[in-house]
């Protein structure tokens, strides 16, 4: 029996006292949460007690989306990053794999020896070598004579011929011109029979062009819907998938996406149609036609007959009768039934004896279907468990290949930690089991999920009393205001590593209490969690996660170039029909105030830099004037953008989080807040003006500030705090790199006590949707279970107060701010020393070096993007600066200059703006 619970003990002359009500709870001692009057409640079964990330249970491996991994059939790990799409060679014998995040942008695999046989890159040691790692969303594909692959990139493809053991050689780049600013971004490629014209969804262009397979020269071209994605030839017609469905018509609603403005709802932000375009080869200047399907078609796939198509985002395929043209039937692909949506079927398979298998990638797990013709409605038979998100499958006669993207999560190092860009990928293959053996898995799948019954039920008129997590959603909350703080990049280890209470490593710990005092007291008086994990790798995901309550497969497949969107703030096809977070409570009834979070664009005067900035805020903290400079940020989400304050900025990190502060307590004294109420403060990004320890010593403080206004205001009483991660990329830890600093704080918090409960942030979003009364948004937070054990029905009204910074918030600075520089309060003699922020001599030749990388990273101004910069690379600055230049990067001997740092082939998230 593990020990979820630890008390926390105070630091030494504190004078705080820590959670004298409680005694220890056990993972399986949780409470068990029965609903009153009619109907029936959640039940808080802890599916996942105090298991860990990277840990193998009876379910299977744990990873960090609320999921266990443990798939039918054998498993081939692939640890050069995730799999973007794959596909099998004409005679079966090798896989050929886009691969990103890993170093490499082609992986061969060899089925009969089951072995990864070739990786391709940009590298210098890579044979053949290639322009770059860039890769599209779906392909690679080969010739039908297997004799040449063709790899879709960012402008065209990259053609190699395949040798007589399957690897590949002599690349060729085919190039697809630009359009103006948008990149070909080449997707499915289908070849004639006859191999000499490769077809190709143009998705950056909305085009469909006929390739010369000899020369390259387009011969042909047709315009489709809205981002082109898979393509499919039967007899002489061509099937195209538009994700972004059909052009937009006069009077149609309307967001951009990759500089077109696609049909979409106002107040979703999510695209409204999804289309299939047929082009007629025997009449190729006939424009093609159009068949309605549900939204975000993917994968398209023909046999007997029919045309497949995945509806990603509705959950269903479209069976295309290729008699007519016409939709025959529509299978939901909605295993659970406590939810509609959020399984994201991405692939498709018929096998010789009919069984119709769909990949489900947000659920780890194929649907299996009995099927006979295109209008004979199929029958469900079950589902067969996968690694992590399976994105493709083939089938030859019943042996089945799937390639799973992300494989067994952020697992390839082993040395001085993990972190999220560990990525793997898998491939996992096995002959059709019986039917009756499906249904046996299935059991395994739903437990895997935690698809239980205990799904989010609706209050029916019978009054419960007031409780901080009600047991049915619109059942009374003694909490009324939730404040949503979401942050940057940072590890459990990084922060917290220092805290002896919790299960933490001190030698990977940057920002310890002298560089975060605030965070640390804060989690000595509301609680330690020490096994809670953000999901995503990136920004781009991270976001999703919060604010969807899941990473949408548009995304998933798009981080082998992230060249469409990255931030998906301004792309429509990154969101999901069912809404967001600021939706589902304004839906709710509830209100809502937005500070920079899910924002997309910024302005602010040229003279506003981070000095001037950081002396304005001093002197709105002690005059309680307003800014002296008109900073604007927004949301293209008309939703959104109705509830968001402008003058808190978006991203910057030339902007101190110190200020944001500032610009929310005016906010905050003037108006109060709202029902639900979030945040972006962005400062522990690091990469700005000031060095990395001085940033996030100016995050410390600004979230101390704002906690300690609400705990000192009327509302406090009835207020919830979650602090969180967007992700936990910029470190390392050594339980998982996915393992994050977490806090929630409120009277009705639990105080003083270590939770060791697994949670992530899709349990953070259940709880505030619990306590709010907003419907779940998709199968991934309907399953989780709130984090009741994490609150008391005992309040304990005790405000916070804030401490002074012990780290010099001007460190680093290339130029004083005219107000003078900062000096910090005392650092406690007890922990470790912050860093100085002074550069020794003998290393100032390479931090200068540093300092000319940093300037071409986007980090700061108007134009400023999350993680531009290559991730190895700004993890070694953010190492470097913070232990004073003095302390090689875990697991290294030496100190390197950025074009040697290992691990910088990883692409960045943009690299051309």
């Amino acid at each position: 029996m593990q020990v979820t619970r630890r008390r926390v003990s105070g630091e030494k002359g504190s004078g705080r006292r820590f959670g004298s009500r409680r005694a220890l709870i056990t993972a399986t001692a949780t409470a068990v949460v029965v609903a009153t009057g009619t109907g029936v409640g959640f039940a808080q079964a802890d599916p996942f007690g105090a298991n860990q990330v990277g840990q193998t249970y009876d379910k299977g491996e744990l990873v960090s989306s609320n999921q266990y991994i443990d798939p039918y059939g054998e498993r081939l790990v692939i640890n050069n990053g995730k799999i973007m799409s794959s596909t099998v060679s004409p005679d079966g014998a090798h896989i050929a794999a886009a691969v990103t995040d890993g170093g490499a942008a082609l992986a061969i695999v060899d089925v009969k020896n089951w072995k990864v046989q070739q990786l391709v890159s940009n590298a210098a040691s890579s044979i053949p070598r290639i322009s770059g790692n860039d890769v599209g969303q779906e392909g690679p594909t080969y010739s039908p004579d297997g004799k040449h692959l063709w790899l879709g990139r960012t402008d065209g493809y990259t053609r190699f011929d395949v040798n007589v053991d399957g690897s590949v050689t002599n690349p060729v780049d085919i190039k697809i011109p630009a359009d103006g600013s948008k990149h070909a971004l080449a997707s499915a490629a289908v070849f004639s029979a006859d191999g000499s014209t490769v077809y190709s969804a143009v998705n950056g262009q909305n085009r469909v062009v006929a390739l010369d397979t000899a020369t390259g020269a387009i011969t042909q071209s047709w315009n489709v819907g809205n981002a082109p994605r898979g393509m499919v030839q039967v007899g002489d017609k061509l099937y195209v998938s538009n994700e972004g469905g059909r052009p937009a018509k006069p009077g149609d609603t309307t967001i951009n996406s990759y500089g077109t403005q696609v049909p979409a709802d106002a107040n979703t932000g999510a695209t409204t149609s999804g289309t299939v375009s047929v082009i007629d080869l025997a009449h190729p200047t006939a424009a093609p036609s159009s068949v309605d399907v549900g939204l975000h078609p993917t994968s398209v796939y023909a046999k007997g007959g029919a045309v497949f198509v995945t509806n990603t985002a509705t959950n269903s395929v479209s069976v295309i009768s290729t008699k007519n043209d016409k939709v025959v039937q529509t299978i939901a692909t909605q295993p659970w039934s406590q939810a509609s949506i959020g399984y994201e079927p991405d692939a498709v398979t018929l096998t010789d004896d009919g069984h119709l298998l769909v990949t489900l990638g947000r659920a780890n797990a194929i649907a299996v279907y009995k099927y006979t013709s295109p209008q004979e409605p199929v029958s469900y038979v079950g589902l067969l468990p996968t690694d992590y998100f399976p994105a493709e499958i083939a089938s030859s006669g019943n042996e089945i290949l799937v390639s799973n993207t992300r494989g067994i999560d952020a697992r390839r190092s082993t040395g001085a930690g993990h972190g999220t860009h560990d990525t793997t990928s898998s491939v996992v293959r096995f002959t059709l089991p019986s039917d009756k053996v499906i249904k046996k898995q299935t059991a395994k799948v739903f437990a895997q999920n935690n698809w239980t019954n205990n799904a989010a039920k609706r209050a029916t008129g019978n009054r419960a009393d007031a409780v901080p997590v009600p047991a049915k959603l619109g059942d009374p909350s003694t909490i009324k205001h939730v404040f949503m703080i979401v942050k940057e990049n940072r590890t459990y280890d990084q922060v917290y590593g220092d805290m002896p209470q919790g299960n933490g490593d001190p030698s990977l710990t940057q920002f310890g209490e002298n560089v975060t005092p605030n965070q640390h007291a804060l989690a000595r008086q509301f609680g330690l969690y020490d096994n809670t994990y953000d999901i995503g790798t990136n920004s781009a995901e991270g976001h999703n996660w919060l604010m969807q309550a899941d990473n949408p497969e548009y995304t998933e497949s798009s981080a082998g170039e992230y060249k469409r969107s990255y931030d998906t703030e301004d792309d429509s096809l990154g969101h999901q029909a069912s809404g967001t977070l600021w939706s589902g409570a304004q839906a709710a009834g509830r209100t809502v105030r937005n500070f920079g979070e899910f924002h997309q664009f910024l302005s602010k005067p040229s003279d506003a830099s981070w000095q001037n900035l950081y002396c304005d805020a001093k002197n709105m903290q002690a005059t309680g004037q307003g800014s002296a400079y008109k900073l604007a940020s927004s949301s293209p989400i008309p939703s959104l953008n109705n509830v968001s304050v402008p003058a808190f900025p978006k991203f910057d990190t030339s902007v101190p989080d110190v200020y944001r502060a500032q610009i929310w307590k005016q906010d905050f004294e003037q108006n109060g807040p709202a029902n639900l109420n979030m945040f972006w403060l962005s400062s522990d990004h690091t990469g700005g003006p000031a060095n990395s320890a001085a940033q996030v010593a100016d995050n410390d403080l600004a979230v101390g500030q704002i906690v300690d206004e609400i705990s000192h205001s009327k509302y406090w009483k009835d207020s919830a705090i979650f602090v969180v991660e967007d992700d936990s990329q910029a470190g390392s830890d050594h339980v998982d790199g996915h393992r994050a600093p977490v806090q929630i704080i409120s009277p009705w918090a639990q105080h003083g006590t270590v939770d060791s409960h697994y949670y992530s942030q899709i349990n953070m979003v259940r709880t505030i949707e619990q306590i709010l009364g907003i419907q779940p948004m998709n199968q991934k937070d309907t399953a989780a279970t709130p984090m009741t054990a994490a609150f008391t029905r005992t309040p304990d009204n005790t405000p916070f107060t804030a401490l002074p910074n012990r780290t010099a918030l001007t460190n680093g600075l290339p130029t004083a701010p005219s107000c003078g520089l900062d000096v910090p309060a005392p650092q406690n003699p007890a922990a470790a020393p912050a860093p100085s922020g002074t550069v020794p001599a003998s290393k100032k030749a390479v931090a200068t070096k540093w300092a000319d990388w940093k300037s071409h990273q986007r980090l700061t101004g108007s134009n400023a993007v999350p993680d531009y910069a290559n991730p190895a690379q700004m993890n070694h600055l953010t190492w470097y600066e913070s232990h004073d230049w003095k302390k090689p990067y875990p697991g290294e001997s030496k100190i390197y200059v950025p074009a040697d740092v290992p691990g910088a082939y990883i692409p960045s998230a943009e690299n051309d703006g």
